[in-house]
C-alpha cells in the first residue's frame, strides 16, 4: 500500500490551519500592520488604535476567506495545491460561514469608530469584495485595489482625529501601492487564472507588461511618500527611495531577459515592503490640521 495522499494528510490537520491559510495571511497582516502603524504614527490613543486594527483585521478576513470561497471552483480546475479548499483542508461552506461571519464583525467594528469612518472603511471592504465578485475578470480589476488601499489612511485619520483631514499624497500612495501590489500578486497565477476565464487588467496586457508595469507603478507610489509630505527627506528616507529604485530597475531587466522567472514578482514584491516602510516612517504626515 503506498502512503496516504496530500488530502488525507489535510484532513488530519486542524480545521484552523486551513482556514489561516485561506485567509491570504501576508496581504492580511500587511495591512492590518499598515494601519496599525498608521494610528500609532498620528498620535491616537491606544483605544482607538486597538479598534482600528480590529477592524482592519476583520474586514481583511472576510475578503481572503470570501477569495477562497467564490474562487473555488476555479481553483480545482488547476488544481492547485496552495489552496486549503483544494486539498480538503478547508470547506466551502466553512470558508462561506467565516468569511460572512467576519463581515458581519467588520460591519460592528468599523461602526463603532463612528459613522463616518466606518461607512469610509466599509466603503473598501465593500470595493475588495467586489473585485472578488465581479471585477476580477474585468479591465477594471486595479480599481478596487486603488480604491481599497487609498481608503486606508481616510478612515485611519477619520477613526483616530476626527476634526483632522488625510493627506491626498497619503491617499494616492497607497492607491498605487494597491495598484502595483495586484499586478505583482497576478504574476504567479497568470496561466492559470487565464485557463478559467479571469481576465483582469494584467491578463489583457499580458505577461511581459505586466512585469514591467509592477515595478514601475511601485516605485512611483514610493516616489510620492518621500517627495508628498511637507517636509525634507532625511538619509534614511533616500535610502529606502534609492533600495526600492534598484529593485524596480532589477525587476524590470529580469522581466526582459529572462520572461518566464518569478524573480519579478519578489522584486516587485520587495519594492512594495519598502514603500510600506516608508509609509509607517512619514504616518505623522498623515493627519492634515489635527
Amino acid at each position: 500500500m503506498e502512503p496516504s495522499t496530500h488530502c488525507d494528510d489535510a484532513t488530519r490537520r486542524p480545521r484552523w490551519a486551513g482556514l489561516l491559510a485561506a485567509s491570504h495571511p501576508g496581504p492580511v497582516v500587511l495591512v492590518t500592520l499598515l494601519a496599525t502603524a498608521f494610528a500609532v504614527g498620528i498620535g491616537a490613543s491606544a483605544g482607538a488604535v486597538v479598534l482600528v486594527t480590529l477592524a482592519v483585521l476583520a474586514g481583511q478576513l472576510s475578503v481572503g476567506w470570501s477569495n477562497d470561497w467564490i474562487d473555488a471552483g476555479r481553483d480545482r480546475v488547476t488544481a492547485r495545491p496552495d489552496k486549503p479548499v483544494v486539498t480538503g483542508a478547508v470547506s466551502v461552506t466553512v470558508l462561506r460561514r467565516c468569511a460572512l461571519a467576519a463581515l458581519l464583525a467588520c460591519v460592528v467594528l468599523s461602526l463603532a469608530t463612528g459613522w463616518v469612518p466606518g461607512a469610509v472603511h466599509l466603503a473598501a471592504v465593500a470595493s475588495a469584495w467586489s473585485y472578488n465578485l465581479l471585477l476580477k475578470s474585468t479591465p477594471l480589476s486595479w480599481l478596487p485595489y486603488a480604491l481599497s488601499f487609498g481608503l486606508l489612511p481616510m478612515f485611519v485619520v477619520l477613526a483616530c482625529l476626527p476634526p483632522a483631514g488625510t493627506a491626498p499624497w497619503a491617499i494616492g500612495a497607497t492607491a498605487l501601492l494597491g495598484v502595483g501590489a495586484h499586478v505583482a500578486n497576478t504574476l504567479p497565477d497568470l496561466e492559470d487564472d487565464r485557463r478559467t476565464g479571469v481576465r483582469g487588467l494584467p491578463h489583457r496586457i499580458g505577461p511581459a507588461a505586466s512585469r514591467l508595469l509592477a515595478p514601475v507603478v511601485l516605485v512611483t507610489a514610493t516616489a510620492v511618500v518621500v517627495l508628498g509630505p511637507d517636509r525634507q527627506p532625511g538619509a534614511l528616507v533616500w535610502g529606502g527611495a534609492g533600495v526600492a529604485l534598484v529593485l524596480a530597475v532589477a525587476a524590470g531587466v529580469v522581466a526582459r531577459t529572462r520572461p518566464r522567472s518569478r524573480m519579478p514578482f519578489s522584486l516587485s514584491m520587495a519594492v512594495a515592503a519598502v514603500c510600506v516602510l516608508l509609509l509607517v516612517l512619514a504616518a505623522p504626515e498623515v493627519a492634515e490640521g489635527a
